[in-house]
């Protein structure tokens, strides 16, 4: 490609012949005349001028007529840049000579081929060196040549050495299949579908879909497709939309194709069948079928589940087991036992199983059971503290608790005292046992419920008795208060 033209030069002005001959140079002194022959006289110019007169005036000079203007040389590395189905651009150089008159631009014209009917395509003078001839008839060879134009006139035309035909050019077209679609593209049932497809060619390809070697159904698939990409759109796939879809792009001969596979799946149906096979000691013997609907795509795995009879809730024992038979152990003696089995895909576990017609029921073994023979034991036993009574310190006015624990069978009687007089009902004391834990609150004691406390617990085995002290103090008073 040419390098970028370089700007167009303007006309020089002309100076006036004025100034012209003011600038002239002095007038060369005059050439020597010939020597004169033998025998002739001087010539009279070659006389001295007598003494006392003036030299004579040399004779003045005629002005130099300014150069005519010239046009350019023609312009140079004329060639079509681009074309297409209604233009033709072309690209050329500036003249090697431009000339003192400068550069005003340049005609382009043309003509159809086989004919000399030039006509200039660009109603003012071209000033860059690039051109887009326009609106031209699609299939027409035209003759293109240029011309650049200055005061001098117009130069020598430069022209295509070939009639250019008016069409674009054609490259290959390709298919740019994305990485993630050259492998298998799976998606679930009831996504939408939005593929992009990028590819290359001039002019613009014609793209074509196909569906297993069959036109595209409209209703279910939607194409979109732009000078750089065509777009595949779904917008709520069904199994059916699965296959192998082709994409052909075309420029008139050429042609390019790519494939993409498109798998729509779905949950699968549960097992066709699933029976006991056989039941012994704490086991039962399952097998089972593969579905009849594996939700187009393969099934990874089975889950089983158990039920007791008695309870009827269901309990995994096999997740994401591949076999199509298993073996359920420890069972429990005596219960009745269900089973049912899941499918599993990629996409997940069947909504539904199915369940074994035949139920499992784990017999007890005839065992002839003897209890050994335990002599009894005799837990009678005479009343007896564990912890006893501890002597205490209380405040008028606060309430405090005695404590002590008594152990024996039969269960004994327990009879608080004070100073050796049973308390009975008496309001002011609050009498607990709870488990052998005896305990006595002694409300608000005053100065005169101070003494030993006792605590009997007496069976018919015998008794037992604890004792303790307890201090009633007067509050404390500060020195203030004394006062």
């Amino acid at each position: 490609m040419p390098s970028k033209p370089a700007p167009i030069k303007k006309a020089a002005k002309k100076e006036p012949a004025k100034k012209e001959e003011e600038k002239a140079p002095e007038a060369a002194p005059a050439e020597a005349a010939p020597a004169p022959a033998e025998g002739e006289a001087a010539p009279a110019e070659a006389a001295a001028p007598a003494e006392g007169e003036a030299p004579a005036a040399p004779p003045a000079e005629e002005p130099t007529p300014p150069p005519a203007n010239e046009p350019t040389s023609a312009p140079v590395d004329l060639f079509v840049e681009d074309k297409n189905d209604t233009s033709v651009t072309i690209i050329w150089s500036q003249p090697e000579v431009v000339g003192d008159s400068g550069l005003d631009g340049y005609t382009i014209e043309v003509c159809k081929d086989g004919t000399e009917d030039w006509k200039a395509v660009n109603e003012d003078l071209q000033k860059s060196c690039r051109y887009v001839i326009k609106n031209q008839t699609t299939g027409d060879r035209l003759k293109i040549r240029v011309v650049a134009v200055n005061a001098g006139g117009r130069s020598p035309p430069v022209a295509l050495p070939e009639a250019v035909l008016v069409k674009e050019v054609a490259n290959r077209p390709k298919v740019r299949l994305p990485r993630f679609l050259r492998q298998r593209y799976v998606a679930q049932v009831g996504e939408k579908i939005n593929l992009s497809i990028p590819f290359t060619g001039k002019p613009k390809p014609v793209v074509t879909w196909t569906k297993n070697g069959q036109p595209l159904d409209t209703k279910r698939v939607n194409i979109r497709s732009t000078d750089r990409d065509s777009i595949l759109f779904i917008r709520t796939s069904e199994r059916e939309d699965s296959g192998v879809y082709e994409m052909c792009v075309k420029v008139e001969d050429f042609e390019d194709k790519a494939s993409l596979i498109l798998q729509i799946v779905e949950l699968p149906g549960p097992p066709a069948s699933v029976k006991i096979v056989d039941t012994w000691g704490f086991n039962v013997a399952l097998e089972w079928t593969a579905p009849k609907d594996n939700g187009n795509t393969e099934i990874t795995g089975y889950t089983v589940q158990k039920a007791d009879k008695k309870t009827g809730d269901w309990f995994t024992v096999l997740d994401h087991y591949h076999r199509l038979n298993a073996t359920i152990s420890d069972l429990i003696m005596g219960n009745v036992y269900k089973f049912r089995v899941f499918s599993e895909n990629k996409v997940g576990v069947s909504e539904s199983a199915t369940v074994a017609k035949e139920e499992a029921k784990i017999l007890k073994t005839a065992i002839d059971y003897k209890p050994p023979e335990y002599k009894e034991r005799d837990y009678t036993e005479a009343p007896k503290f564990t912890t006893s009574l501890s002597d205490r310190a209380a405040t008028v006015g606060y309430s405090t608790k005695l404590l002590c624990s008594v152990r024996g069978f039969p269960k004994p009687k327990v009879i608080w005292m004070k100073n050796q007089m049973i308390i009975g009902d008496d309001p002011k004391y609050r009498q607990v046992c709870v488990q052998g834990i005896c305990t006595l609150e002694i409300r608000k004691p005053g100065n005169f419920d101070g003494g030993v406390y006792s605590c009997k617990a007496k069976n018919t085995l015998g008794e037992a008795t604890v004792s303790c002290k307890l201090e009633v103090k007067q509050p404390a008073v500060p020195d203030a208060e004394k006062k």
